[in-house]
């Protein structure tokens, strides 16, 4: 179970972990161990509440397909149980993530002294692409 909140925990038959070779520099080793891990988590078809769901599926996040399915890739470390943990984790702060609520963005005017200021900069660009203008004889 992949505790994400008190009351909202994620059994772990909904995510599909599989192990893959880990990419990159690692010596000889790395040809023949599995270390990384891949961990799929399909957001429409788990048993998480219809809130947390339409918050990830709103995610604007690359780990995200457009099936809703979450992709996780871990091989930051040498072990796959340290890279299983390290996925979880991942997952778990993904899904917290949408939990917290949202601070509302209160709208400001500008100040009268920020828009003097532009009115000023406006109006000094213009003077130089004035100067700009062909050579009178």
């Amino acid at each position: 179970m992949l505790e994400i909140s008190r009351n909202v925990t994620l059994p772990e038959s909904e995510i599909e972990l599989s192990a893959i070779r880990a990419q990159g520099a690692g010596g000889q080793n790395v040809n023949k161990t599995s270390s990384a891990i891949h961990l799929r988590f399909d957001v429409r078809a788990s048993s998480l509440p219809e809130f947390y769901k339409e918050q990830l599926l709103a995610l604007a996040d690359q780990r995200i397909s457009k099936d809703g399915v979450i992709i996780i890739k871990a091989q930051q470390y040498r072990t796959q149980e340290l890279n299983r943990e390290d996925a979880l984790a991942r997952l778990q702060a993904l899904i917290r993530s949408v939990a917290r609520p949202r601070k509302a963005r209160r709208a400001t005017r500008p100040t009268r002294s920020s828009q003097r200021k532009r009115m000023d900069r406006k109006t000094q660009r213009g003077r130089t692409k004035q100067l700009r203008g062909q050579v009178k004889i």
